[in-house]
């Protein structure tokens, strides 16, 4: 009774598996919810009573309306392309033969040249090739969350499009220079140090690129 229920078992354990193994992945890429936060300007702190002139919040004229406080706005280019081609090749080749003359007389004449003579041969090929790229482009407008004393910044945000058929998720993170920004904010992809670009998305139109939960199991149990 034991053994049948275990025999009975082991499809639901499987099935089970199958079910939450999307599941399980999906939690292990979760991000933080304020991964891709946009960040509020900080408020401005009291001037201190030095009689001076120029203040800590002053900016001079030659920065011009560039970006550089914390809940500053700026519009990352996505320019990304990428491209990634491997191949290899590899052949091995083995050939042998052995083989023994008896002599004409005596009593080993009995064995024919042909009984007494064999040969091998070895021989193989493989060959694999994988190609893969990417491009993405567009603009996403960031905020900058952190600035640091060596004059680099900490930005971060999303875009997210409600289409009639799903939703489009586009989130960037990294740091960039304060001399990379141009005179109008914008800031090529390509430019920014510890970049994180996600494009995500969800609806009709990103079910329909997955496998089905059936096709799914019978890929997983295939030995194939």
């Amino acid at each position: 009774m034991r053994r049948r229920l275990s025999k009975l078992a082991m499809p639901g354990l499987a099935i089970l598996a199958l079910v939450l193994a999307p599941v399980a992945a999906h939690a292990k890429d979760k991000l933080p919810p304020d991964a891709f936060s946009v960040t509020m300007p900080m408020p401005p702190a009291p001037p201190p009573a030095n009689g001076s002139i120029f203040q800590g919040g002053y900016v001079p004229l030659t920065s011009g309306g560039r970006a550089g406080a914390v809940g500053d706005i700026v519009t990352i280019q996505l320019v990304e392309r990428t491209a990634a081609t491997k191949s290899n090749a590899a052949g091995t080749q083995r050939d042998g033969n052995i083989g023994l003359t008896p002599p004409a007389t005596g009593p080993l004449s009995l064995f024919n040249p042909s009984d007494i003579a064999m040969g091998g041969g070895q021989q193989f090929k493989g060959k694999g090739d994988a190609s893969q790229s990417n491009a993405l482009s567009g603009e996403v407008s960031v905020t900058i969350a952190a600035v640091y004393p060596n004059g680099t910044m900490l930005v971060r945000g999303e875009k997210l499009l409600t289409l009639n058929r799903g939703d489009e998720r586009v989130q960037i993170s990294g740091i960039i220079r304060a001399i990379d920004i141009s005179p109008d904010n914008r800031v090529l992809s390509t430019r920014v140090a510890d970049a994180n670009i996600r494009y995500v998305g969800k609806g009709e139109i990103a079910r329909a690129s997955q496998q089905g939960w059936l096709q799914r199991f019978f890929s997983l149990i295939s030995p194939f």
